[in-house]
């Protein structure tokens, strides 16, 4: 007999549906995965053979042929163990058939007949929709995060035997309640800016990039705060919408980050990689291609700490996702593209003693060593990060001050008041704040009055700025006259913005 289940496969943050046909026929025992399975796929034939007979259930002693189609697509992964058991149990008449036509499953089984949760629950929900299916079953730890797409009923299930029970109607399973999925927003484990001693200048500045959503470089000696005042960036930042918490949510989901039962990330993702990461891990690849620490901080940060000591060809595979917010990674099989709209936030020493410019410790490094130091970090990638802030060693006396900063909700508050401002004036446009201008755009929105136009030519002239420096200060301007609701750029604006272009000021 011939049996068709109706499953999804995951390609990229994309999923796509496939038909999972299984034949029985006379002839010698025997079990054939066909459709370009991978190695995880073809051993589903001694989960599935253990599975069933575990969970009571008579394995035929036939010639098996399973199909997936289509079969010029490769398929990855365990979620389609279920499908196949239930193919083969729908073969041998144990199964309706007419049930399984509107029915979409995925899951892994395990040996006992456990279903066990699989990867990219909520892209394989997404593919659902639209399809006018009566239900989507998956592993009772996916369900949360599979529910999250309104329209497509979710069932979840814990055991090969509950599953029949369910498409033969001895005992039907209830839809998955939505109202359990927890709220998106919980900023209760946020490291907060008021824990934060001194570093005004530091923190107005992170204040600026967050409201116009603009990469950052902190320059200091060891010790002065850059990595801590990095961490307490998120708590700053806009609440994600919807749209954006499903689309960090799938790139998690597919890397396999979730934790068990998790529907949506409440925050959004702070990502640090050590900076002996390599090309393929920052941007993404691989043998099976998967998402980098780019794509799962997008909607987030990016904190590169130590950034000189990153190999040039990793920072400088950087450059394209900055500029276009995703990665395309190409292989035989497939080519993908994956999400990176991301904060750049970097932390370098000074110089290479950590001590240029302290004045209690004196720096041992000479013009040379300086130089080559920071010549680690490409002219073209500096000049794709907005603003250059200095972060001084702190003084004992704000250290040992018992009064606390601005907490980061009182910063929030303006950062949102700037964005939504940004959002009105940029609306049908492409772009949704200030960092994401193009060319084209800047003389309509970023409007300077006579005197911060000549205070912008002085600075182009005598800091010999490149055209891409010049349009990051305008867009620096226009994001800090947002902060104070201003609708044209002024020269104190322009003025605050060429003082965060530290690395420009600089001459050796």
């Amino acid at each position: 007999m011939l049996a068709k289940v109706y499953s999804v496969a995951v390609s990229g943050l994309d999923a796509y549906s496939v038909e999972v046909e299984v034949d029985l026929a006379a002839g010698l025992p025997m079990f054939t995965v066909v459709g370009l399975p991978d190695l995880t796929v073809r051993e589903s034939r001694e989960r599935v053979r253990s599975a069933l007979r575990n969970s009571g259930f008579s394995f035929p002693q036939r010639k098996i042929t399973v199909n997936l189609a289509p079969a010029d697509l490769r398929k990855e992964g365990a979620a389609f163990d279920l499908p196949i058991a239930v193919g083969i149990l729908a073969a041998e008449g144990i199964i309706p058939a007419a049930v399984l036509r509107e029915l979409v499953m995925v899951g892994e089984v395990s040996l006992e007949g456990a279903i066990k949760p699989v990867h990219g629950a909520l892209s394989m929900a997404l593919a659902c929709r639209g399809r006018g299916i009566k239900g989507l079953l998956v592993p009772v730890e996916s369900a949360r995060e599979a529910s999250i797409v309104e329209d497509v009923p979710v069932y979840p299930v814990a055991t090969v035997p509950q599953v029949v029970e369910h498409l033969t109607g001895a005992q039907v399973l209830a839809p998955f309640d939505r109202s359990a999925v927890a709220s998106r927003e919980a900023l209760a484990g946020v490291a907060d800016f008021a824990e934060v001693r001194g570093q005004h200048h530091a923190k107005r500045a992170l204040e600026v990039a967050a409201a116009g959503g603009h990469n950052v470089l902190l320059v200091g000696p060891p010790g002065s705060g850059k990595t801590t005042l990095a961490q307490r960036l998120p708590g700053i930042l806009p609440p994600m919408t919807l749209d954006e918490a499903i689309e960090i949510t799938r790139v998690h989901s597919v890397a396999g980050l979730l934790r068990p039962g998790q529907a949506l990330l409440p925050v959004r993702p702070f990502r640090a990689p050590h900076h002996s990461i390599s090309d393929a891990g920052l941007i993404g690849g691989g043998t099976v291609p998967r998402p980098g620490e780019v794509s799962l901080a997008h909607n987030g940060v990016l904190f590169l700490d130590e950034l000189p000591e990153y190999r040039r060809n990793v920072l400088e595979s950087l450059r394209q996702p900055l500029e276009e917010g995703t990665i395309s990674i190409t292989r035989v099989s497939a080519a993908l593209t994956y999400p990176a709209r991301v904060m750049l936030v970097a932390a370098m020493n000074p110089c290479p003693c950590g001590f240029l410019g302290d004045r209690i410790r004196p720096c041992g490094c000479n013009s040379h060593q300086i130089q080559r130091y920071r010549a680690r970090v490409s002219g073209p990638l500096l000049d794709r990060i907005d603003l250059h802030v200095e972060v001084p060693a702190v003084p004992f006396r704000d250290l040992a001050a018992d009064e606390r900063g601005e907490e980061s909700v009182s910063v929030r508050e303006r950062v949102i008041s700037a964005r939504a401002r940004q959002v009105e004036r940029y609306h049908g446009s492409g772009a949704h704040n200030n960092a994401q201008l193009r060319p084209n755009q800047l003389r309509k929105y970023c409007r300077i009055d006579g005197p911060g136009r000549t205070l912008i030519e002085q600075a182009v002239a005598r800091l010999g700025l490149s055209a891409r420096a010049y349009m990051r200060i305008l867009k620096v301007a226009r994001t800090i006259a947002d902060l104070e609701q201003r609708d044209s750029i002024a020269a104190e604006h322009v003025a605050e913005a060429i003082q965060y272009r530290s690395l420009d000021r600089q001459v050796l």
